[in-house]
């Protein structure tokens, strides 16, 4: 890293501030000043006198739960260029997360790494194309295009994507199989700055335990029976981009003590060989399970979870977001008939009804390739009910009628856009009859219809 001129701002003489100025300062790397912030004066009025006239390269802010508010009206009110690292102690990733949307580029979390913090910074001072530019540019790699959804609580998650995006902090995804975890580890890969180097996705539960560590670091000629040749193990192939941990639970306690190892000190150690490695490689883990039951079960340590559980995403199932199967099978639709070059260019009223019932145990996946077998099966422009096949009408639990089941899906779909819109416009009826383009009185038997509580829909 070259020399660089650094301003640290702090709010108390700490242990946390004492391990920054330790970082930079012994390093070697950087010139330092220090602005000590009085919490009686407005912390953006002494920012902006500090800053006059002068340069800096990069501006690390350390601070605990105590000054969060007054370390976010830094930002606030006090709009600047320079490069923006926050160091936090007791604040809560989901918090940090806001000082993303205020213009700073990263956090880190104590206990602080020193290996980490200046590489966050080194990529941080790098030149930087404009943020518009630069998510544009990955939205046509693939970035957002492939995120399909209108259904608020995938809305709310999808939205954590450019912060996720902006900062360098592990990542975890969770929800059932097939809701799309791999698509969402890779926009947040492609919309961030690391896009140019490899995207390296491992399902973890697919590699026998005796070789997952093989996989992970990599192992030296001779390290075993039949090693003829050094190899480098998938941390060092994902180096400067991102390694996707997919099924993380399966991980062997043993490999998790040595996970936790790299994500501490960003070092590690192939088999049979007796010097360390670095590898500066953002983790991004995923599970369909309740982390937190095999944590309290003793199969997943709690040290990786926390380490792990910086930022984390929630995926609904499929079941839970109806509102979007109509969006998804178009997006199926298109992706298809364009691959097999099959001219069909809807799906009838009476076969999206049938794939807006079902169960989806399989999710997104289960729904894509229903859509698949559909266009491979449909000998005209239209999907019909006879080019589906799904695993409940199979089963005969689909044994309603047409109409039956049309009341139940229309009566689904009110519900869930009522309470959607509601909470929109928070709890607000007139408001949200007026997006819905009722009037308010027939809105208001609408929700009395279905029961909703409109006190919920005002968080």
């Amino acid at each position: 890293m070259k020399h660089l001129d650094a301003l640290v701002v702090h709010f108390a003489d700490d242990d946390l501030f004492e391990k920054v100025r330790l970082i930079l300062v012994d390093s070697r790397h950087a010139r330092c000043e220090f602005l000590k912030l009085n919490r009686r004066v407005d912390p953006a009025k002494q920012l902006r006198h500090k800053l006059a006239g002068k340069n800096f390269d990069v501006v690390v802010v350390s601070f605990s739960q105590e000054d969060r508010r007054a370390a976010a009206s830094l930002f606030g009110l006090d709009k600047f260029d320079t490069p923006t690292l926050i160091c936090a102690k007791d604040v809560e990733s989901e918090r940090l997360l806001e000082f993303l949307d205020l213009g700073v580029d990263d956090f880190v979390l104590a206990p602080l790494n020193r290996e980490d913090m200046l590489l966050r910074i080194r990529r941080m001072t790098q030149k930087r194309e404009p943020r518009e530019k630069f998510i544009e540019k990955s939205r046509e790699k693939l970035g957002l295009l492939k995120i399909v959804g209108k259904n608020p609580s995938f809305v709310r998650e999808v939205e954590k994507l450019p912060k996720i995006a902006k900062c360098d902090a592990c990542v975890l995804i969770t929800g059932e199989t097939g809701t799309g975890k791999e698509v969402i580890a890779r926009a947040a890969h492609y919309l961030s700055s690391r896009a140019q180097k490899p995207f390296v996705p491992i399902n973890c539960g697919a590699i026998p335990h005796d070789l997952i560590e093989n996989e992970l670091f990599g192992h030296e000629k001779g390290a075993f029976t039949g090693a003829m040749d050094s190899q480098r193990g998938l941390i060092q192939e994902a180096n400067h981009g991102t390694l996707f941990l997919d099924v993380i639970d399966s991980l062997p306690l043993m490999s998790q003590v040595k996970l936790l190892r790299f994500l501490q000190d960003k070092e590690y150690r192939p088999l049979g060989s007796v010097k360390t490695q670095k590898a500066d490689v953002r983790i991004i883990a995923a599970s369909n399970h309740n982390l937190d039951e095999l944590v309290e079960n003793e199969k997943l340590r709690f040290d990786l979870y926390y380490r792990l559980n910086v930022i984390q995403v929630v995926l609904p199932p499929l079941r839970e977001r109806r509102d979007d199967v109509s969006l998804l099978a178009a997006h199926f639709l298109e992706k298809y008939a364009s691959e097999f070059k099959k001219r069909i260019d809807s799906i009838e009223p009476d076969a999206l009804l049938m794939l807006q019932r079902n169960t989806w145990r399989g999710n997104i996946r289960e729904l894509e390739n229903v859509i698949e077998r559909a266009v491979l099966l449909c000998e005209g422009d239209t999907i019909t009910i006879f080019d589906l096949k799904l695993a409940d009408t199979q089963t005969g639990k689909y044994d309603e009628t047409l109409r039956t089941a049309k009341a139940k899906v229309v009566a689904e779909f009110e519900k869930a856009y009522i309470k959607s819109v509601l909470k929109i416009h928070r709890g607000n009826i007139t408001q949200a009859a007026n997006a819905a383009g009722k009037n308010r009185r027939a809105f208001f038997e609408l929700i009395r219809k279905y029961r909703i509580n409109v006190e919920r829909s005002n968080p």
